[in-house]
């Protein structure tokens, strides 16, 4: 059985790129989460004024892949110490957060961040919000299954493909056989 999970760590390109070669991840969605503005558009959401952020839904296959893992993922591949910005990306669409959609996986969340702060894994203290799940608008289809249709890109080639190379190096044991990367 599949279960979801709903994060968002800046750029819904990143996240998307990084979840797709996981084992056990079947598939990633690309979207908009947590603003006030029904049915946004890319733009509006840029815009700041919809209060949504950037996220990814990760359809995965708990016998493969546990939340918790898919979480400790989350955290190594972006920047939770930054309030509303991932490097270059700055604004509230960008801001760290996990949309839980059940209690067991707001408890694991929370944990995990409460590890996380006090082995100070990190330099500054985390700033990734809990909060529950609500509607989860799909981006527009140019933004689905981005860096595999434009690897070449500058952002792609600057932002996502140094991710891809660390998790080729540092994940290789969670990533499917058959998958490639560049």
């Amino acid at each position: 059985m599949t279960e979801l999970a709903t994060i968002a760590g800046g750029c819904f390109w990143c996240q998307e790129a990084v979840f797709q070669p996981v084992r056990g991840v079947e598939r990633v969605v690309s979207g908009y989460i947590g603003g006030r503005t029904p049915n946004p558009s890319y733009e509006m959401v840029c815009s700041g004024m919809t209060g949504h952020a950037e996220a990814v839904q990760v359809h995965f296959d708990p016998q493969l892949l546990s939340y918790r893992e898919l979480l400790e993922l989350f955290f190594a591949f972006h920047d939770p110490t930054t309030l509303n910005a991932q490097g270059p990306d700055q604004g509230t669409q960008y801001r760290s957060a996990i949309f839980y959609h059940t209690p067991e996986q707001k408890a694991q969340a929370e944990q995990l961040i409460q590890e996380l702060e006090r082995s100070r894994t990190f330099d500054r203290p985390i700033v990734t919000q809990v909060v529950a799940a609500d509607t989860f608008y799909p981006a527009e289809q140019y933004h689905q299954d981005y860096y595999r249709q434009n690897p070449d890109k500058a952002y792609c080639r600057a932002t996502i493909t140094p991710k891809l190379a660390k998790l080729r190096l540092e994940y290789a044991e969670r990533l499917k056989q058959e998958v490639g990367l560049r």
